[in-house]
């Protein structure tokens, strides 16, 4: 297998696809339950959301940023459609003979502000850590073994810390202190990279069992890798030539 060379068709793209979205998806409902880790309290969704990471890490290194930026969007019409669903469900009037509004409520009612958190950890945190493994790939030539590892761990980092920031800022300024924000986001922060280095060795190994599979090897180069994250809603012919 050369590095760079692609077949016409991939044999488990699409079923990564389904797997990230789905491990997504589950974000918000897992999230309406705190779990206690040790002395520690996490939110639910600590434990699915970090999937996504592991598969966006697998997905740009073996796919590239360019079908990782697909994956990424799909993700997020996903997350946004599950969102509205849930939302309609919650105000539609209930059946005479059904009784847990409250209940459904409790797991399930939507905060505007804690969704538009959500949305906007996401966008920053998939972009980042997909963006950081790309060029880190790129920089180390594509090689594998410790520097394989380091930029998976590497771009998890940056990745989380977004995610971690962008909502606990945007969901709870104002509401908690800012120690006690800052002492959540420094350890979901942690957790979730923990999370990612025990996970290191299946994911190394998967990306490149997924490699020899689909016979391909993606590095992105710079000069033919728009990094622009809402190039996917742009035509080809609006796009530079090399870039098409």
């Amino acid at each position: 297998m050369e590095q760079n060379q692609e077949p016409k068709e991939f044999k488990l793209y699409s079923i990564f696809t389904g797997i990230f979205c789905t491990a997504l998806v589950m974000v918000p409902v897992l999230g309406s339950k705190f779990i206690a880790v040790g002395s520690f309290a996490l939110n639910g969704s600590t434990l699915a959301f970090p999937i996504t990471f592991i598969f966006n890490d697998i997905l740009t290194e073996v796919y590239g940023y360019k079908r990782s930026r697909r994956i990424i969007w799909t993700g997020m019409g996903c997350q946004i459609f599950a969102t509205l669903m849930i939302a309609l469900i919650s105000v539609w009037p209930a059946a005479d003979f059904w009784t847990n509004q409250a209940a459904f409520q409790t797991v399930l009612g939507l905060a505007p502000r804690i969704t538009l958190a959500s949305l906007l950890a996401y966008f920053f945190s998939e972009f980042s850590n997909s963006l950081v493994l790309s060029k880190m790939k790129y920089w180390q030539e594509g090689k594998r073994g410790l520097a394989q590892g380091w930029r998976f761990v590497a771009s998890t980092i940056v990745g989380e810390f977004f995610d971690s920031v962008v909502f606990m800022s945007v969901a709870f300024i104002g509401i908690l202190t800012t120690k006690d924000i800052l002492t959540t986001i420094l350890t979901i922060w942690i957790a979730k990279v923990l999370y990612e280095v025990i996970a290191l060795p299946f994911s190394m190994r998967f990306a490149n069992y997924v490699k020899k599979v689909e016979g391909v090897d993606k590095i992105d180069y710079p000069d033919h890798t728009n990094y622009n994250p809402f190039a996917v809603f742009f035509s080809k012919k609006n796009l530079p030539e090399k870039y098409q």
